[in-house]
């Protein structure tokens, strides 16, 4: 079979690792792709926003499947534009994917259909919103309504911090139209966790639950950024809250979805909150997460291409789906500044390989000798997969200080809240 796998960063360096494992796949092209994801995909320099070319790039090179991995293309139908011309593909399609692309779209979804989250208020007027900070005490949550690159949501511990969010999305329109429509609700307490789920509109299956750490600097301290790691699994997420989960959120949403006239048929994402009064959601992706699926796809026994195809051809409650029992943590590498400004072009050289570790290639190109040079905010995603979480923690360190990268930081209590829950 010949693959293609939409998007350029961690996430999809994962997907790709995973589905070379299927003897069937002949060829893996990457668009965009980058400098790491190079060494086990053909990388294509289109990029994932450009669906004509995308589409153009299918047909040509004769793709039998596509995996479409970030939320942009899925927002603007990339799955549609691929179906038309014959090319099955993993997400979900322009109307099902208005789950992530619009905040008030799955607001408005969980009030209907009784899926519990946080109070909120919708608001397309900046001076009707910054009335309703004044007189709402803190803490409150902004959101962007639209696509923000993961950026759109600001926790505001205080009324000052609220107004200038408000006037960040609806004046300064730092987010551009994805701000012109906001919403502000109640600030939930709780232990978060993600569960990324299989679904092909009636069947979904949870994969292993995670723990992002979303914050850039240690003690969760700092401004939040795309995750700067992830464990997995999360140890918050006992079997009576799964089941609670798959009762009252998880099924509730698939089947509201399909009422809505919107099957939504590939990976969707819950970010969970575990208040005092039970579980609740605090925002739907309509795609794998970045960094969670990076802890995910390597505790995954069961092969990632099957269950894909299973779900775009409505059989998934026949498909195996499963996930060993071991634990698995990932420490990303940034660029030094990151989230804010950063330096490009320094030089990255990977370790060798070692049995039960694996690094993913975010923000990196190749330069003109082949070398490996950062590009971005987040570079790598040092992963190491053991019996316990404990062991693998320590090893994703003790693997992420063998990588050369002199223009990097982490984080260096990835994984710590965990295993305090654990009491380890």
């Amino acid at each position: 079979m010949r693959i293609m796998v939409v998007g350029g960063g961690g996430r999809e360096h994962a997907i790709i690792k995973a589905l070379r494992k299927n003897p069937s796949v002949e060829e893996i092209y990457c668009l965009p792709g980058n400098g790491g994801i190079a060494a086990d995909a053909r990388c294509v320099p289109i990029g994932a926003k450009n669906i004509p070319a995308i589409v153009g790039f299918a047909r040509e090179a004769k793709i039998d499947y596509a995996v479409v991995a970030p939320d942009d293309p899925l927002a603007l139908g990339c799955v549609d534009a691929l179906a038309e011309i014959g090319v099955p593909a993993f997400g979900p399609d322009k109307k099902a994917a208005v789950i992530e692309a619009s905040k008030v779209f799955s607001k408005d979804l969980m009030k209907k259909y009784g899926i519990p989250t946080a109070a909120y208020e919708v608001f397309t007027d900046a001076a009707a919103a910054l009335e309703y900070v004044k007189n709402t005490p803190a803490p409150l949550v902004v959101k962007a309504d639209g696509l923000a690159l993961g950026k759109g949501v600001t926790v505001c511990m205080d009324r000052q911090t609220a107004v200038e969010a408000v006037k960040a999305c609806m004046e300064d329109m730092v987010f551009g139209d994805s701000g012109s429509r906001i919403v502000i609700e109640e600030f939930l307490e709780g232990p978060e966790v993600s569960v990324l789920s299989f679904t092909d509109g009636e069947t979904v299956v949870p994969m292993v639950s995670s723990m992002d750490h979303k914050r850039a600097h240690d003690g969760d301290t700092g401004p939040n950024t795309g995750g700067m790691g992830t464990v997995a699994p999360n140890p918050y997420y006992t079997p009576a809250i799964a089941a609670e989960c798959m009762e009252k959120i998880f099924l509730p949403t698939i089947r509201a979805m399909k009422a809505e006239g919107r099957p939504f048929r590939g990976c969707l994402y819950f970010g969970l909150m575990l208040t005092k009064n039970g579980p609740k959601v605090i925002e739907y992706n309509c795609r794998f997460g970045d960094p969670e699926t990076q802890v995910v796809l390597p505790l995954m026994e069961s092969d990632l291409l099957t269950v894909m195809q299973a779900v775009t051809e409505g059989r998934l409650k026949d498909a195996e789906v499963k996930f060993s029992d071991k634990s698995a943590c990932c420490v990303v590498l940034a660029s030094k500044g990151y989230p804010g400004s950063y330096a490009k072009g320094c030089p990255i050289t990977l370790p060798e390989a070692e049995k039960n570790r694996d690094i993913y290639v975010a923000g990196a190109a190749l330069d003109e000798n082949g070398e490996l040079k950062s590009s971005g905010g987040r570079v790598l995603g040092v992963v190491a997969v053991e019996d316990t979480l404990l062991d693998a923690v320590r090893g994703a360190y003790e693997y992420a200080e063998k990588v050369d990268f002199a223009g990097g930081f982490k984080r260096s209590d990835i994984g710590a809240r965990a295993l305090r829950a654990k009491g380890e």
